[in-house]
């Protein structure tokens, strides 16, 4: 049985329409959504687009809000991020202080 899309990708269901461009960039979008990701729970790539936004772990069964087409944002990467180094901070920041103490 040979593969008739092998050019084309997951695109190939759009036949000759819409343009080669659309056709390509949905290509990349979708081809990138369709495979498994890394559950953030248990790090096995198995997480998979229940539907739009709601993503789920074949493994671990972990549920849970991502991106409509990827199941981490750009947005939501720099907040948890910025989330990690204020938190960081006020650590630092504690054990100054409980140093401070202990001198005195």
């Amino acid at each position: 049985m040979t593969r008739r899309t092998k050019k084309v990708g997951v695109s190939g269901k759009y036949g000759s329409r819409y343009g080669v461009k659309i056709r390509r960039r949905i290509n990349a979008l979708e081809s990138r959504q369709k495979k498994h990701h890394v559950c953030p729970e248990c790090q096995y790539p198995a997480v998979k687009r229940v539907s739009s936004g709601i993503w789920i772990c074949k493994h671990c069964g972990y549920t849970y809000t991502g991106g409509a087409y990827f199941p981490s944002t750009a947005a939501g990467e720099s907040r948890l991020e910025s989330l990690l180094i204020a938190q960081e901070q006020s650590t630092s920041a504690k054990t100054k202080n409980k140093e401070v103490s202990e001198k005195k």
